[in-house]
Parts: C-alpha cells; structure tokens; sequence
C-alpha cells in the first residue's frame, strides 16, 4: 500500500496539480497585492474618492457590505485578465516552437521525396536497359 502511494505521488498529474496551485497561489498573492495598492485606489480616484470597501446599504434591518464584493470581482477580473495574458504568451511561445519544429519536418519530407524520385527515376532507367 506504501507503494501503491508514493506511485501516485510521483505521477505526473499529481506532481503537475501541485505545482499549479502553489503558482496559483502565488499568483493570486500578487494580483490582491496588485488590485488593493493600485487598481482600487486608482478606481477609488476616478470615482471621487469613493471607498469601495466600505460601501454598503441597508433594507430594513439587514445591512449588505457591497463593497468588499465588488473588491473581489475586480480582483477575479485583474486574475483573469492576468492568467489570459500568461496563457496567450505561452501559447504564443510554443506556438512558434513548433512551427519550427514542422518547417523541419516539412524540408526532412521534402528531400526524403527528392530521393524516393531519384531512385523511381533510376529503377525504371536500369528496368528500360535490360
């Protein structure tokens, strides 16, 4: 059973989930960090100094604090629009990877083609001699 755990420990997918929820920690650390010390104040400039996180309103007797929801949604967007910009590079970096990778295939196939014709042309001279 020790085994049958450290095999799935060790597999890719749980090795690759792991790592992408520590950067995704990370990541979130940092956009927070981002949207409460520039994008909310910067928000809060153009709304004449409006505190966000302290906006709220009342039916009745129940009080709703809209603001720290409204924090949030900016900072779910800033994340989006962070992970969007992170995966586009990748995607982008890769991308021409392996474009790279097929114009090399592509000359390989060429000149495999160039001598398989080479060698039809030949065939069919000695077969044409005899």
């Amino acid at each position: 059973m020790l085994k049958e755990f450290k095999t799935f420990l060790l597999r890719g997918n749980v090795l690759d989930l792991a790592v992408g929820v520590i950067i995704g920690t990370a990541l979130t650390a940092i956009v927070k960090a981002l949207s409460s010390g520039i994008i909310l104040p910067l928000v809060n400039l153009f709304m004449f100094k409006i505190d966000l996180s302290k906006l709220k309103f009342s039916i009745g007797q129940a009080t709703f604090q809209i603001g720290p929801v409204l924090e949030a949604v900016i900072s779910f967007v800033i994340t989006g629009f962070v992970l969007f910009i992170l995966v586009k590079t990748v995607n982008t970096f890769f991308m021409k990877k392996k474009d790279e990778e097929e114009v090399t295939v592509n000359e390989e196939l060429d000149t495999l083609q160039e001598i398989r014709d080479l060698l039809k042309a030949q065939n069919t001279n000695s077969i044409e001699k005899h």
